[in-house]
């Protein structure tokens, strides 16, 4: 796979590991969103173990993990034996690690699963063993929940002994778009906007063929990972996936409001709740109120939406479709996507657009919050806040072939005069978003009062 930024989690590992001293660094995100290549970037040319653990027995990983060792300290007699059990692995670790070295632990909620009582015996591991030593030691894992369970919290095993963590978040537009640096902004929407972040994703797509053609031949085709990824993440991550799978498909309708969701998943509302909590927490759902509101915990206008770009194609244009994809009927689903996908990049360009106005941040004001704004009928696709300078911004985002008019902002500048926030002084700015560019009449509008101009990912003015 090819590496792309990750600067400042590589930077965060390289200066732990100039400390010199024991550190034990858990690193998690969701699947397929590049843990395990960040930890070999950061483990090359270093003295290290890298294991993958798996489904296997206690015993056979065991003595895989003993050849790993052993091949690394010229030990042939533990390359043959294998190790016991664990806390031979970290008193051998303590015995023989006299300089800094890497022992990483790839896919630890594995090993949770066929043994309940690792994550104790690790933590008797480092207390005991590895605490003292030169040894850097990585926990990695994929299911974000029992990482959570088993790491983080504050009832966890190994809570409380690790000294950093890192939390991989897919990556931005501006960072994905380097896997295709010669592809043009527009094509690469598209691609994003079925992928979103995912490195794992993002290599599926070839750009010597067109995008029909990678959907049919990575998405479509039930042969290929990506057909049933979602499935598969929901069954990893989570008891009773059947159950998921209906308040997602329910969000992907349409039904964004609490009670809506719960009438068309037809579940209890004291369960949906938990469930709800636990979709935004591996962040496959968010919820958010208008960024103006004060206490957004509290607040009446909550809406949720599936962030994740992939789960939203996927619900689009794969769950529905199955039968149709089983049969190899590809034409069927790709009328669906020619009638409604420039909604999805409409969606994505708004996120998008965000991610641009947070990088122009030194050029126009230095907002503290961004987010979009609604109540009752009108809508504004981004507002960003400064509470300390009493200053606000106000964006539209328009992914259309029309060229954006003077009408547009006229409209923004109406709604922006409903938005209660700041006092009588608050000094109002207006950005405007555009796939297709502008009027001259809005060039013009726009040079005499001062509204910043984005054509697709490029500030004009």
């Amino acid at each position: 796979m090819k590496f792309i930024n990750r600067e400042k989690e590589l930077y965060f590992l390289n200066s732990k590991w100039a400390e010199k001293s024991p550190n034990f660094v858990i690193i998690y995100g969701k699947r397929r969103v590049g843990k395990t290549e960040l930890v070999k970037q950061f483990i090359k040319n270093k003295p290290a173990v890298y294991f993958l653990a798996d489904k296997r027995t206690t015993k056979e990983q065991l003595k895989e993990l003993g050849r790993l060792v052993g091949d690394s300290q010229g030990d042939d007699i533990l390359v043959k034996r294998g190790f016991a059990d664990w806390l031979e692995v970290f008193e051998y670790l303590k015995s023989k690690i006299i300089k800094p070295f890497v022992f990483v632990v790839d896919e630890f909620p594995y090993l949770v699963e066929t043994d309940k009582a690792i994550s104790s015996i690790f933590q008797k591991g480092w207390d005991e063993y590895l605490k003292e030593t030169k040894v850097f030691f990585i926990l990695l894992g994929s299911s974000m929940s029992i990482m959570e369970s088993e790491a983080l919290i504050y009832k966890a095993p190994l809570y409380g002994r690790r000294t950093g963590q890192i939390l991989l978040p897919p990556l931005k537009f501006k960072e994905a778009k380097q896997f295709f640096p010669k592809m043009n902004f527009e094509d690469f929407l598209k691609i994003f906007s079925i992928s979103g972040g995912i490195p794992a994703y993002l290599i599926q797509f070839n750009q010597n063929i067109s995008l029909k053609e990678n959907i049919r031949k990575n998405i479509f085709a039930n042969t290929e990972f990506l057909h049933n990824e979602i499935e598969f993440i929901l069954k990893e991550e989570l008891r009773e996936p059947k159950n998921y799978l209906s308040i997602l498909r329910a969000i992907s309708l349409g039904k964004r409001k609490f009670g809506e969701i719960v009438n068309e998943a037809g579940l209890e509302k004291n369960v949906m709740h938990k469930y709800l909590g636990t979709l935004e927490r591996l962040r496959i759902i968010g919820k958010a109120v208008p960024v103006t509101e004060k206490n957004s915990e509290k607040s009446r206008k909550g809406l949720y939406r599936i962030e994740d770009n992939f789960f939203r194609f996927w619900f689009q244009y794969i769950s529905p479709y199955k039968s149709d994809l089983e049969l190899e009927n590809f034409h069927q689903v790709e009328r669906k996507m020619d009638e409604s996908f420039v909604n999805l990049e409409s969606l994505v360009y708004e996120d998008v657009c965000q991610q641009i106005l947070w990088g122009l941040r030194d050029k126009i004001f230095p907002f503290e919050r961004l987010g979009r704004w609604w109540d009752r009928n009108e809508e504004i696709d981004i507002v960003g806040l400064s509470q300390e300078t009493n200053q606000i911004i106000f964006g539209e985002c328009k992914w259309s072939n029309k060229p954006i008019g003077i009408n547009i902002y006229e409209d923004l500048k109406k709604k922006a005069g409903l938005v209660e926030w700041g006092d009588s002084q608050r000094e109002e700015h207006f950005i405007l978003f555009s796939k297709s560019g502008f009027t001259r009449e809005m060039v013009k509008i726009a040079r005499q009062d001062g509204i910043f101009l984005v054509k697709q990912d490029k500030l004009m003015n």
